[in-house]
């Protein structure tokens, strides 16, 4: 039986996720993390849901950033939390959300620095990565996480959804008021698009800054679903 399945996000792989997934299963709690790494959003979406088919119950989604994405898709869940995360709708995808922001402010979205290489995928800036994915993460976790960073291919800013579920299922949005990769008007929408939403002093990757509080909230959320 999984009780939760973890998604990372882009440029992220499970490993990163290790801290959070230990303190769920030190708490009696059964937890997935699949890597979706390379996969297609259809793809990502069938792994998931084939490990929610294979529990005993309907076990808890949590989606960080770009895993936001594949967790708004998955069927059957007891529930679905976005951790600073994306939720997109049938039709959008995040380069044409990020175009949106850009012709209503004026401005480029907010967002990582990143490098195409050689053979078109895009690495990001360790130095950038520090500073807005982990600015309040311990020294020695943060080290750790930007050495984990893997590269991704420009596809993922066209990934599409054709269907979603978090229209029908319960759901928590966890904005960051210090997150300085998603723009806030998409920070506002995407949170609108959720059951109920926190606001946290935190950046972008409070399962490493805030690991206690994020089990915490899964833990409320689980027994929520249960009821």
């Amino acid at each position: 039986m999984t009780d939760v399945i973890i998604l990372h996000g882009a440029w992220h792989q499970p490993a990163h996720y290790e801290d959070l997934a230990w303190l769920l299963r030190s708490q009696g709690l059964s937890v997935e993390v699949p890597d979706l790494y390379q996969l297609s959003l259809h793809e990502s979406t069938t792994l998931v849901e084939d490990i929610v088919a294979a529990s005993g119950q309907p076990p808890l989604v949590l989606g960080h950033s770009f895993g936001g994405v594949t967790a708004g898709t998955v069927r059957g869940a007891a529930g679905l939390v976005f951790l600073t995360s994306w939720i997109l709708d049938v039709g959008e995808s995040p380069a044409q959300l990020l175009d949106e922001v850009e012709r209503a402010t004026g401005a480029p979205a907010e967002g990582l620095l990143g490098v195409p290489d050689s053979n078109g995928w895009l690495r990001l800036d360790p130095d950038d990565a520090r500073k807005k994915l982990y600015g309040d993460v311990d020294e020695r976790l943060a080290a750790r996480a930007v050495q984990l960073l893997r590269p991704e291919p420009l596809s993922i800013f066209r990934a599409t959804p054709t269907r979603v579920s978090w229209h029908d299922t319960p759901s928590v949005y966890i904005a960051g008021r210090e997150d300085r990769t998603i723009a806030a008007p998409l920070v506002e929408r995407f949170a609108a698009r959720c059951t109920t939403t926190e606001t946290w002093e935190t950046m972008h990757s409070p399962f490493l800054s805030q690991t206690a509080a994020v089990a915490d909230l899964v833990r409320r959320q689980r027994q929520h679903a249960s009821r």
